[in-house]
Parts: structure tokens; C-alpha cells; sequence
């Protein structure tokens, strides 16, 4: 089984995030970029599964700026086989990766698509549903556990309520959550590697998708500062403030 894993290029989540001085977006020049954490995850669950005799091939795939095949080498140092880029240097939104990833799973044939539950930049949770929706393919989210069997896999998922086990029929699209797995760090030998594994380059328009962005950001700013709280003598006190100064009852 052949499985197709998503990859996003994004502020590594130890950096503090800072907003461009005219609002229009989040500062990314001279910022430490990495992959989402999400899809860190799910490139692991894809290297266990073919070191369990699961899959034969990891091909892992980034929609994003020429940058982003730092991404993908991460990714084949981790143990992926080979690597594609759909490079783009517009926004990239849910919709459009979603579609770009279509033309992918069409053309490689997967068994398995895995990506990350959701990216840490924009928080959509949205590709790996809208992937599945657009292919017709069954679809396991904010997976804990995942049992491939024969021409099946069974995805453990967290729901408000606990845990619910379901059965997917293959081809499907899984989406990763924390608990699934700890990712590896990738190891020198293995980054030496990952240099000389394939790394393909292709754009949008020969995939025949159209990445302009349908959706457009008018202004994005700091939350405000919390003020200080105050201390009250009585509990009559406190019910008069909240009537008259914070008016929530």
C-alpha cells in the first residue's frame, strides 16, 4: 500500500508570533520556520506503518514556496521515500490545497492519505475533510489510533464524548491528533540521506487547479491586554460590578 502524507511549512510553534505593523498578516520574514506539528505526526504514523509491513511507499507532499522543500526534506529524513512540491507562491486555503491534493492522490493512486488534524497558522481543520469530500473517500478524523487491516483501517478518534472506533474501506483520508503518536527526530545520518532522495517540482496549473485564494483577510491584530482585577469586600459588591461596570448579569 502506497501512502500519501500532507505536509504544511508554518511558524514553528516555539517562535512568538508577531503581526506586521500595517495588520495586513503575520510577520514571517527572518522568523525559524517548520512543519506543522500536526503533520509531524502523521509522517510518523506513515514510517511506522511501512516499518510494520503496512506500506510499501511514503510520498509526502507540500503546497507552498520553494522554501517549503526544507519541509520536505525533514519529512524524507524522517524515513518518507520521495517527495512533491506544489509550488505556489500565493496564500495557500483549504479549498485549493485541498484540490491540489486530489490531482495528487489521482495520479499516485494511494492506498492512505494521511495529513495533520489541522495547521497551527491558520487553526482551519478543514483539507483533510474537504480531500475526502472531493475524492468520494471515507474519512477517519482526530485520529488516536490507527489498525490498517485487509482493504480496511480502523481509526480510533477523540469525540466530545470519549472515544468512537470506526471502520474505514480503502482508499481513505485520515487526519492525525496528538495522541496518536510521538514523532522522531530526524538523525544526522539520516538528514545526509534524505538529500539525495527525489524530490519532485511541480505547479498548480500542469495539476489543472487553481490556487488563487477565495477568501480574503482584512485586517489581523494583537488581542487586547488583559486588565487587572480588583478585590471586593462583599459578595453585594461584587454582584453591583458586575450589573454596572462589566454588565454580565
Amino acid at each position: 500500500m502506497k501512502i500519501l502524507v500532507a505536509v504544511k511549512r508554518v511558524v514553528d510553534y516555539n517562535v512568538k508570533v508577531r503581526v506586521k505593523a500595517d495588520g495586513t498578516g503575520v510577520e514571517t520574514a527572518n522568523v525559524k520556520m517548520s512543519m506543522n506539528p500536526f503533520d509531524e505526526i502523521a509522517v510518523e504514523e506513515a514510517v511506522r506503518l511501512k516499518e510494520a509491513g503496512r506500506a510499501t511507499e511514503i510520498v509526502v507532499v507540500s503546497v507552498g514556496p520553494a522554501q517549503a522543500q526544507e519541509t520536505l526534506r525533514t519529512a524524507l529524513a524522517m524515513g518518507a521515500d520521495r517527495a512533491i512540491l506544489v509550488q505556489t507562491d500565493v496564500e495557500t486555503q483549504p479549498l485549493g490545497v485541498a484540490k491540489a491534493l486530489k490531482a495528487l492522490a489521482e495520479k499516485e493512486q494511494p492506498g492512505l492519505v494521511i495529513l495533520g488534524k489541522q495547521a497551527i497558522d491558520d487553526d482551519a481543520n478543514q483539507t483533510g475533510q474537504m480531500l475526502a469530500a472531493l475524492l468520494g473517500w471515507a474519512q477517519g478524523t482526530f485520529a488516536s489510533k490507527v489498525v490498517p487491516a485487509e482493504g480496511t483501517v480502523a481509526v480510533t478518534r477523540e469525540i466530545d464524548g470519549g472515544l468512537e472506533t470506526v471502520d474505514l474501506k480503502l482508499p481513505a483520508v485520515v487526519t492525525t491528533d496528538l495522541r496518536l503518536n510521538e514523532p522522531r527526530y530526524a538523525s544526522l545520518p539520516n538528514i545526509m540521506k534524505a538529500k539525495k532522495k527525489p524530490l519532485e517540482t511541480v505547479d498548480a496549473a500542469g495539476l489543472g487547479v487553481d490556487l488563487t485564494p477565495r477568501l480574503k483577510t482584512l485586517k489581523v491584530a494583537e488581542p487586547p491586554k488583559r486588565a487587572g482585577g480588583v478585590k471586593v469586600g462583599s459578595v453585594q459588591e461584587l454582584v453591583a460590578k458586575l450589573k454596572t461596570e462589566a454588565r454580565v448579569i
